[in-house]
């Protein structure tokens, strides 16, 4: 445990920074003429029930298609250049149908819906790439490279090549994969491996591109280059993750291919083969139109996108954004949850929760009041819990003198006479080959667990600190819900030492536990969950999260102290990081599932009632579109009842 000295020859210099430009809305194509198409709709709306000339409102509404529609027909016709038909151009087709026939209202409320959809896909996609960016940017541009003299040259973090030699001043982001040479400090890796705490490097040790230098001076010597470093692998698993799961769909977008080329076939069949047997143009063309407009999958895209929408909108209300439909539809199917350790199940930071007085003199007290004098002066993590448990005792302290920061080692000051040491306990460990005390008592600690923290008074051990991180207070609760309510036991995927992981899982009732992973080791661990048949769910919060969270059916991350890349790689967001409401929106997504298919087969069952009487008899055109539409009014509607707030209170039960 280390502290930043006040007598160090180098100033802390400012990491680089990595901010990226985050890509604005209104800057995307797709958004502006979404935007114009829906004005548009709202103003031809307004001059139509305004009672204004007809030719006003129908200049609005073509304006509307011509703004939303032109992007998705001619992704249509490069479609058909390709030989297929998408559900897009279907649209248009069924928006000019509309239009043909009188029901150009009808037609640009599609066209919106549409031009929006595809906006908000384009919307997601932008600022997922700049997330990744972002992620890139951690490592930071420059480096100082040692030559064969000794002599330092600042170069290009890119140009390091293997075997280079590096020198990492306290505070300076670590620029490349490398080992220790020379120096000791402790790195803040939780953006690599997600552990709470600064770990001790010193010769021998790896450290990794991005992750930050505590206080000591480390020289390195390169073992991978730039592109093959932990955290550009991390954007490359991100990347790779996101393009496989970018051809999921929901369940109606899967049929929409055969769907397109069956109703256009029948809508060109329903036309051309009443003309060969003598029937009126007019009238040919009107029941071809009327064709389009029942078999149109008006009626099905609702019966999908309410219940689900519904349920979005519910679970945001209770601090859950969950980002799509289809993300909604896919946490319905999730058999699997496998959770994070640091920052998920736990907050993060450490805490004093052991204090055992080793000599029989000293109270635990008087343990932590030395402890809390000599680290008054340090920022290191360790040092605020040992402060924070000092004043929830409402304890005094004297000012610490002579205060000396010792990189990977500890901290040490002068107290009331006496000097007072509070560090590692490997020093106390290769002193005494017998079981001292205070040797006992910190294998004991690291036994259970604990971050053990020796205490020493004129070098003499006095008291030993145990430290930990947290269990959230939902934790425990969460994790038997998850049971419950999918059958399965949760799994623990953590970066965090094997030890530590045990504990922790036997307190929250996890017993299948994958400890000590890197980022591309959860998503080996994710995939062969899936190659086992789970669909599996990955709640994390930290970037080293962020491939395994877009390698999952769904990922799932904790928003108070999610980093920027794993906001943006997740499906879902859980904003006030409440464990409790992950079963709970699972169990939501559940009902809307049900809803999705109950309402299928209701628009189903009218769609082909409506066909029918079209093809073997004579629809009129009033009746089809009140069928048409009474039935997509049916389906949203019911679809809406997951807005309630009783649909939420309803899931909290259950799950």
């Amino acid at each position: 445990m280390v502290a930043p000295t006040a007598t160090s020859t180098h100033p802390h210099p400012t990491p680089p920074s990595t901010a990226v430009r985050r890509t604005t809305l209104f800057e995307l194509t797709e958004v502006r003429w979404a935007g114009a198409a829906l004005v548009l709709f709202l103003l031809g709306l307004i001059a139509q029930f305004a009672g204004a000339p007809t030719w006003t409102w129908w200049a609005l509404y073509l304006a509307c298609y011509a703004a939303g529609g032109w992007e998705p027909g001619a992704a249509g016709i490069r479609a058909l250049r390709d030989k297929t038909l998408d559900v897009d151009l279907l649209m248009v087709l069924a928006a000019i149908g509309a239009a043909a026939i009188g029901q150009i209202t009808d037609g640009a409320l599609l066209i919106v819906i549409f031009a929006t959809s595809g906006a908000l896909e384009a919307w997601a996609t932008a600022r997922t790439e700049d997330s990744v960016r972002g992620l890139l940017e951690l490592a930071p541009e420059t480096a100082t490279r040692l030559d064969a003299d000794g002599r330092e040259h600042s170069v290009a973090a890119a140009e390091l090549e293997v075997d280079d030699l590096v020198l990492v001043r306290p505070g300076e982001r670590i620029p490349a994969d490398a080992t220790v040479i020379g120096g000791g400090s402790e790195v803040d890796q939780a953006s690599i491996t997600g552990e709470p705490l600064p770990v001790d490097k010193t010769a021998g040790d790896e450290v990794f591109a991005g992750t930050v230098n505590g206080t000591g001076v480390l020289r390195l010597r390169v073992v991978r280059r730039a592109a093959d470093s932990v955290i550009a692998r991390i954007a490359t698993l991100v990347e790779e993750a996101g393009r496989t799961k970018a051809t999921t769909q929901l369940f109606i977008e899967k049929i929409e291919q055969r769907y397109s080329v069956g109703m256009v076939a029948v809508t060109l069949a329903v036309f051309t083969i009443p003309l060969l047997f003598g029937e009126p143009l007019e009238r040919a063309l009107v029941r071809a139109m009327t064709f389009m407009i029942v078999a149109s999958p008006c009626a099905v895209v609702l019966a999908t996108m309410p219940p689900l929408l519904a349920a979005i909108a519910n679970a945001g209300r209770h601090g859950v954004l969950v980002k799509s439909a289809v993300v909604m539809e896919q946490l319905g199917t999730a058999t699997r949850l496998a959770f994070d350790k640091t920052g998920t199940l736990t907050h993060g930071t450490p805490e004093l929760v052991r204090i055992e007085a080793v000599d029989p003199r000293v109270d635990p007290d008087e343990v932590l009041r030395w402890a809390a004098a000599a680290e008054h002066p340090s920022e290191h993590p360790l040092a605020a819990a040992i402060m924070r448990a000092a004043h929830t005792r409402t304890l005094t302290w004297p000012a610490a003198q002579q205060f000396t920061a010792l990189p990977g080692r500890g901290v040490s000051a002068l107290i009331d006479d006496h000097i007072v040491t509070v560090g590692a306990p490997a020093a106390l460990l290769e002193r005494h080959s017998t079981h001292t005390p205070a040797v006992t008592v910190v294998e004991d600690f690291q036994n259970q667990g604990y971050t053990a923290v020796v205490v020493t008074r004129d070098d003499h051990a006095v008291g030993v600190l145990g430290l930990t991180d947290t269990l959230r207070p939902q934790a425990a609760i969460a994790v038997a819900a998850t049971r419950a309510l999918i059958g399965t036991a949760p799994t623990l995927l953590t970066g965090d030492n094997p030890v530590v992981a045990a504990r922790l899982a036997a307190e929250v009732g996890i017993s299948e536990v994958q400890a000590g992973l890197l980022p591309d080791d959860k998503v080996a661990a994710v995939r062969a969950l899936q190659a086992d048949g789970e669909k599996v769910v990955v709640v994390g919060d930290g970037i080293n999260d962020a491939p395994a969270l877009a390698a999952a059916h769904v990922g799932i991350a904790m928003g108070g102290a999610g980093s920027d890349l794993t906001l943006q790689t997740a499906d879902a967001v859980v904003v006030r990081d409440d464990l409790t409401t992950i079963p709970t929106v699972i169990h939501l997504a559940r009902r809307a599932r049900r809803v999705v298919i109950a309402n299928l087969a209701i628009a189903a069952s009218v769609i082909a009632a409506l066909v029918t009487w079209d093809l073997v008899g004579t629809l009129p055109l009033p009746l089809a579109v009140a069928g048409h539409e009474g039935s997509t009014i049916l389906v949203g509607l019911n679809g809406l009842r997951l807005l309630r707030e009783t649909a939420w209170r309803r899931a909290v039960r259950t799950g």
